[in-house]
């Protein structure tokens, strides 16, 4: 999973890191990853769709609820 989000992250296309995180949320499962956040699961598929609007927020609880950490390092 931190890989496969890493590379999408390198590549730098927003609409690529939301699908990598679609995808990665619902290999690990739907139901599991909107307990965590407290959230519908049409919600979070809505904003992890290529055509959603996912925002930072969102995107840092998904991140979260996926057992995974953002870092920033220097290019």
């Amino acid at each position: 999973m931190a890989a496969y989000l890493e590379a999408a992250l390198e590549d730098g296309d927003p609409a690529l890191v939301v699908a990598a995180l679609g995808d990665i949320a619902r290999a690990k499962g739907m139901t599991h990853i909107t307990s965590e956040m407290g959230i519908g699961s049409e919600s979070l598929d809505r904003a992890l769709s290529r055509e959603g609007n996912l925002e930072l927020a969102t995107l840092l609880k998904v991140i979260q609820a996926l057992g995974l950490r953002l870092r920033a390092t220097p290019i």
